[in-house]
Formats: structure tokens, C-alpha cells, sequence
């Protein structure tokens, strides 16, 4: 018998999680049926989505959501052989059984020498929510101006360089000095520390005189609607998340953004990256290429222990990882 070690939701967030909210549980895995797997998780993911979505989709004692690279360990299944990596999404756990219709293999072109938790990051979800939101939603064209926020996190940093690889003019903004001096590595045009601006109005102003033509929103709130007035007419904003709003115990309130959308005659259009599933294929391929390549760079917060991971995704939600946060078993 096989122990696996499982996160539940132990009590429902109000305002930020907390360590108490999250309870540490053991379960007996029973034997395999034919045509089952049991994997072993190697990287966890945390992500901002699961804070929304814990309250939209999870009952308090329910295993956390998220995704993992996993390595089979058993296989009573012929599709899938031992010790294949592949990304899963059977949330905050050790070890699973699966049937293998949930699972993506790691594709076979792989290198060696690149990090398998990278499937969770800049080669995987956030890296396709980038790449098919600038494509797909923003429909970016080359000498356009580019802005987008949380600009050094899991989707911020990826969402820049594709644009810097489309021939557009790119700004970033993100909330530390350090975070800025990565920006300015991965070779956006512009960026600036939110935080310490004593305008954010004159900061994008600055940024780009002329206005934007592409807002790659994850951030939301009172960002959003200042960032809105200074768009180029016909511009598309793609809202892809909304961080400043998911810990707050009281919503926000305006100022509203329904003039300058009309005036502007803006598109403004939220999407979420498993629109494009029967896509997945060409994203990652185009992304590891990239990686491969040394067009797109990565960084990861890499967090040891799976009795870290409340910690990881507390961290994360407060903004203290640069990149992809990822907790490794």
C-alpha cells in the first residue's frame, strides 16, 4: 500500500490565507485496476488562480486544486511506461492513481538539461495563458506598444518576451526594484517599480507618450483603470487575472472604466487559457523552441518540501516570487 500525502482546505480564506487554513492529511492509495498508473509528484504548482477558485469550485476538507510534473512509478497501463514525466492536475498531493486520460506527457523533444518544473511554468499554463493571450486576444502586431503588470511573474515575464519576439515596443511594471532590474534583463523597454512611483498615471505616461496599444492585464483594480485611459483608439485589452482583488474581504469599488472603452472604442476581453486545450500542442512546442533557444528566458522560485506548500502560496500571493513559483517534493 502506497501513503500519500494530501493539502486540504481546511477552512475557507478571508482576506489572505493563512498557514491554519490548510491541514496536512495521510491517505492509503489502493491497488492498481488494469489500465491505472500510479505517479509520484515531482514539482507542485501554486498559482494565483487558486485563490478565487477555491472559493468558486471547493468545499472546506477538500484537497487543494493545482497541477504537478509527475513520474509514474506503477503502470498497469500499456499507453504509458515507468518513470515517464508527465503534468497532471490532481492537485496538492504526493501521489495519485489515474486512468492516463488526464495526463500530458512531457514532450519527447524534451532536453535533459531543462528543468522538468518548467511544464508548470514558462513551457506550460502561464507560458500558453502569455502566448495565446497576446495572439489571440491582443492580437499584437509588430511595432505596437505592449503593457503589461505583474510583469515579472509566471505569465508578466513570458507575456513581455513574446512580445519583444513580435517586434513590438514592451513596458512592465512590477512591484520591487528587483523585480524591475529583471525586466530590464529580459529586455523590456521600459519598466518601473509600481510601488514607488508618485504617480502611476505619469509613470505609463512616461513609459510611452504615445499611448498602448496592447494592455496585458493580470493585476486589476485600480491599475486597470488608470491604465485604460491612456490606450491608443482601437486598442485591445486582454484581462487575464485580477491579484489585486482576490484577498481583499470587501470588493473594490471604481472609478469605472465605461468611458474610455466607448470614446476609445476599445475590446476588452477576459479569457482563461483552456480555451485554446485543443491548441496545447502547438503552445508548447513554440515555447520550448523559444527556451530552447535562448529567446525566452525563465527564472523559478523553487520552494523544498512538500510541507511547504501553504507557505510557497502565501508567498506567492504576496508577491515574493520573481517568475515561476514552484514547490519540488
Amino acid at each position: 500500500m502506497v501513503t500519500a500525502k494530501v493539502w486540504v482546505l481546511k477552512k475557507h480564506f478571508e482576506g489572505y490565507p493563512k498557514t491554519s487554513d490548510f491541514d496536512l492529511k495521510k491517505i492509503e492509495l489502493p491497488k492498481l485496476k488494469d489500465g491505472e498508473l500510479l505517479l509520484e509528484s515531482v514539482f507542485l504548482s501554486v498559482d494565483p488562480y487558486m485563490r478565487p477558485y477555491s472559493r468558486r469550485d471547493m468545499k472546506e476538507g477538500d484537497i487543494m486544486i493545482g497541477t504537478q510534473v509527475a513520474r509514474i512509478v506503477e503502470s498497469k497501463n500499456p499507453a504509458f511506461t515507468l518513470g515517464a514525466f508527465v503534468v497532471a492536475n490532481h492537485g496538492w498531493r504526493t501521489h495519485f492513481i489515474s486512468n492516463g486520460k488526464d495526463l500530458r506527457l512531457l514532450p519527447s523533444s524534451w532536453p535533459e538539461s531543462l528543468p522538468k518544473s518548467l511544464a508548470l511554468g514558462t513551457v506550460g499554463m502561464p507560458g500558453l495563458t502569455a502566448y495565446f493571450g497576446l495572439l489571440e486576444v491582443c492580437k499584437m502586431k509588430p511595432g505596437e506598444t505592449v503593457l503589461v503588470n505583474a510583469a515579472a511573474g509566471a505569465v508578466g515575464s513570458v507575456v513581455g518576451q513574446l512580445a519583444k519576439i513580435g517586434g513590438c515596443k514592451v513596458v512592465g511594471c512590477a512591484g520591487s526594484d528587483d523585480k524591475v532590474a529583471y525586466l530590464k534583463k529580459l529586455g523590456f523597454d521600459e519598466a518601473f517599480n509600481y510601488k514607488t512611483v508618485t504617480s502611476l498615471d505619469e509613470a505609463l505616461r512616461k513609459a510611452s507618450p504615445d499611448g498602448y496599444d496592447c494592455f496585458f492585464d493580470n493585476v486589476g483594480g485600480e491599475f486597470a483603470s488608470i491604465a485604460v485611459n491612456q490606450m491608443k483608439k482601437y486598442g485591445r485589452i486582454a484581462v487575464c487575472g485580477a491579484i489585486s482583488l482576490y484577498n481583499d474581504s470587501v470588493p473594490q469599488k471604481g472609478p469605472y472604466m465605461q468611458l474610455p472603452l466607448i470614446f476609445k472604442e476599445l475590446q476588452m476581453e477576459g479569457f482563461l487559457v483552456t480555451r485554446w486545450n485543443n491548441r496545447w500542442e502547438e503552445g508548447v512546442k513554440a515555447l520550448l523552441k523559444w527556451v530552447v533557444e535562448g529567446k525566452v528566458k525563465y527564472r523559478e522560485q523553487v520552494t523544498e518540501g512538500f510541507e511547504n506548500m501553504p507557505m510557497a502560496f502565501i508567498g506567492m500571493l504576496k508577491g515574493e516570487n520573481i517568475g515561476k513559483a514552484v514547490v519540488k517534493v
